[in-house]
Parts: C-alpha cells; sequence; structure tokens
C-alpha cells in the first residue's frame, strides 16, 4: 500500500484549520462536532491569528467580514452575518463558544491585533459572549492557581522553594502568560521582567509624580492619591484605629492614613531607598507609627508569633507591594491576614492585578473574590474612575504603563458574618 505524501498530509491538516475557522465564523455547529474530532480548537489563522473563538465572535457581529487567510477551501465565503442588533449575539454564536471552549479552545489566545476573543467581543459590544469569555478565564485561573498550589507542596516537600509566577500588579505586563504561539506573539524583550529580587536589589528614581526602578518601571505614581484616599477613608473609618501598612512606596496612603489619627500605625518597608526616604522626611519619629524593615514574608511571621494578648491585632490592614504575583497576595491573607485582623477590621488592596485588559482585570477580579470567599473573608467593590492617564501624559518617561481601564474597583474585605 502506498504511503501518504507528506506534503499533502499537511496539505489536508492545513485544509481542516482554515475549515475550522469557517465553521466557526458561520456557527455551522454540526461541521464544528466532525471537524474538532481531529482539529486542534486552538488553531489559528496564519494571516490574522484569528483562533476559532475570535471567528466565531467576529461572525456574531453581521457588520463584520471575519478577516481569515485568502486561501479557504472551495472559496467559500466568511462574512459574519448571524448576529443580532441588541448587544447580544444569537443563540448559535454562544453555542458555539460553548462549544469551543468545552473542546480546549484557550480563553485568551491573542491574534496578530493584540486582542484575545473576549477582547473582541467586548469591542464589539456582544455582552453575553464577553461574560462567558470571563467566566471561561475564571474558571481556567482557579484550574492553574491550584495546580500552582500543588506544585508548591511538591516543592515544599523536596526543599525546592521555586515560586511559579502568575498575574501580577503594576510594572508587570500582565499579558506574559497570554498566547503560546510564537508566530503571533510579539518580539520578546530585551529587557526582562521585574521580580522582587530583582527590583529590591535596584536603585531607584525618586521623582516628584512618580518612583521609578533601574529599568524605568514605575513603581507608585501620583495619580494614584484619588485611589488612596478614598481606600483610606473607607478602611479607616474612624480615628483611633490600629493600622498596618505592607509597602510605603511614596508615602501616599500611609500619609492618609495618619491624617485619620491612628492610635498605632505599623509600616512594613523592605527597600533600603525607600527606607532612606522615609528617614529623610521623618517617618521615623512619629510617635504612634512603627516602622519595620524588611520583606513582609519574614516581618509578619515574627509579629504573630510575639502576639500577646491581642497587642498584634489591627482594625485595618492594607496590601501594596511591587512586581509579585498573585500567588503572593493569595498567601498574605491566607496565611497572616486571618490571624491578625481583629473582628470587625477592615482590610484591602491595590487592585491591579490585569490592570492593562479589561477582560484580564475582570477574571481576576472574581478569581480573587472566590479565593476571598475561601478563606472566610468578604469583599466589597466601589467604582472609582480613573482620568485619562494617556492624554495626560502619565506614562511619558515609563517603560510600560500598568493601567489602560477607565475604572478601578476598590476592595473592601472583612470577615464573612
Amino acid at each position: 500500500m502506498d504511503s501518504e505524501n507528506p506534503q499533502e498530509h499537511h496539505s489536508s491538516l492545513a485544509d481542516d484549520a482554515q475549515l475550522l475557522l469557517l465553521a466557526a465564523s458561520r456557527h455551522d455547529l454540526a461541521s464544528l462536532r466532525k471537524l474538532l474530532n481531529t482539529v486542534s480548537a486552538g488553531v489559528q489563522d496564519p494571516e490574522t491569528g484569528f483562533t476559532p473563538l475570535h471567528a466565531a465572535i467576529a461572525g456574531a457581529d453581521p457588520s463584520q467580514t471575519v478577516p481569515l487567510a485568502d486561501e479557504v477551501p472551495n472559496g467559500e465565503s466568511v462574512n459574519g452575518d448571524t448576529g443580532e442588533e441588541d448587544g447580544n449575539a444569537g443563540e448559535a454564536a454562544i453555542e458555539t463558544v460553548k462549544l469551543l471552549l468545552l473542546n480546549g479552545a484557550i480563553w485568551n489566545d491573542l491574534n496578530k491585533d493584540n486582542e484575545t476573543p473576549g477582547c473582541l467581543a467586548l469591542r464589539l459590544g456582544l455582552k453575553d459572549i464577553y461574560n462567558i469569555m470571563v467566566d471561561a478565564g475564571v474558571r481556567a485561573e482557579v484550574l492553574l492557581n491550584r495546580l500552582d498550589q500543588y506544585e508548591q507542596l511538591k516543592d515544599q516537600e523536596s526543599d525546592d522553594e521555586e515560586d511559579i509566577p502568575g498575574a501580577t500588579q503594576r510594572a508587570q505586563d500582565n499579558d506574559e502568560s497570554i498566547n503560546n504561539n510564537p508566530s503571533i506573539q510579539p518580539p520578546p524583550s530585551q529587557d526582562p521582567q521585574p521580580n522582587q529580587p530583582t527590583y529590591l536589589s535596584s536603585s531607584l528614581s525618586f521623582q516628584p509624580d512618580r518612583i521609578l526602578d533601574s529599568s524605568a518601571n514605575s513603581v507608585m505614581m501620583s495619580w494614584e492619591n484619588d485611589l488612596m484616599s478614598r481606600t483610606a477613608s473607607l478602611l479607616a473609618h474612624s480615628p483611633g484605629l490600629r493600622i498596618l501598612n505592607i509597602g510605603h512606596g511614596m508615602g501616599i496612603i500611609d500619609t492618609h492614613f495618619q491624617s485619620t489619627s491612628p492610635s498605632t500605625h505599623h509600616i512594613i518597608e523592605a527597600h533600603p531607598s525607600v527606607l532612606a526616604q522615609m528617614r529623610e522626611k521623618g517617618w521615623y519619629e512619629k510617635t504612634n507609627v512603627v516602622i519595620h524593615e524588611g520583606r513582609w514574608q519574614d516581618v509578619l511571621p515574627s509579629l504573630i508569633e510575639n502576639e500577646e494578648d491581642g497587642s498584634m491585632l489591627f482594625d485595618v490592614i492594607y496590601f501594596d507591594t511591587f512586581a509579585e504575583p498573585y500567588s503572593a497576595l493569595r498567601k498574605f491573607f491566607e496565611d497572616f491576614v486571618i490571624g491578625l485582623l481583629d473582628d470587625g477590621g477592615r482590610w484591602g488592596y491595590f487592585n491591579g492585578l490585569g490592570a492593562d485588559r479589561q477582560i484580564c482585570y475582570d477574571v481576576y477580579g472574581k478569581v480573587v473574590e472566590l479565593d476571598l470567599f475561601e478563606t472566610g473573608f468578604e469583599v466589597e467593590w466601589m467604582e472609582v474612575e480613573v482620568p485619562d492617564l494617556d492624554g495626560r501624559g502619565e506614562w511619558e518617561g515609563v517603560k510600560r504603563p500598568y493601567w489602560r481601564l477607565k475604572e478601578y474597583r476598590l476592595p473592601v474585605c472583612r470577615f464573612i458574618g
């Protein structure tokens, strides 16, 4: 029997991939089910980077022409024609998206326009499909975080304490885990992403409106003042409270906390240059301020161990560190907040996870909410409008913006019940 020609086999697979993209754009469920038996739901169009999810979502808008490669088998048309005009997609489009996700389609693959399927749905105003993509992202990230925890347990058993990076806040690029297809990704940066050890050993540039590290990553910026003011007023809602803040930075929120006349105000700060600035500005001389020099991971266990008669319980706790993964925030509230926050106390954190992309921000907001509930906390979100930072030139001289969204979701967390 003659063996199959490898070139013919490759051509057949490529044709099937294009047929899958075409079927997705037309919401042809019967053809999709057949093709998904042999073709991955993660295939991408070579010219546009469209996945079947992108194609299905674009096809839900009748005004869109789905931009697939010219080499579509049989010269089939790929214009979207099944959408509805009420901001929601038709049922066939929704079922197509669900089928693709069920068959392993990736929620955050990027096309060559740097859009995930959810980004595309948001731009087209397809709210129901966008919500489906958010929920898919939550499921995926919860699973990855659970695997992360499992791997950390294995590492602890083998005395290997390497962390698995996740979504991060501020200067980190939250898209670093998005899209594993090298033909679609942008060229890698020659300057590596910051991490905490690199940050703590780097020199800092203190400017009136910002702190930059040695790679021009923004550690903190003055545009956050309104966010910090509102956070402080919601957390420290009356005078005489016991406050703990992790991460001093420019001192914005600590200054707002001081204005509430706390009975005691503990600050944990790890960077030597920030500590030097705190000395220069008189923070060490404030009568109700206690400064702990070092990483919170090293300081907090000693606070808990030395606790006597509730002397180290706090009414307010705030967390705002730089270049740490989400797993660090989760460890903070699972291992430490639960032992340091007094009954009736409130705590919060700088909510910058995924803030350079709306769908990532929405996904991680739900992931955090689930993890908080599992630990025994409830969270109330306050929507705060963010000004046009690009229009104000806030990112001039900054390596990469860490905020791209119009609204900030301010978290206020309490013990359940």
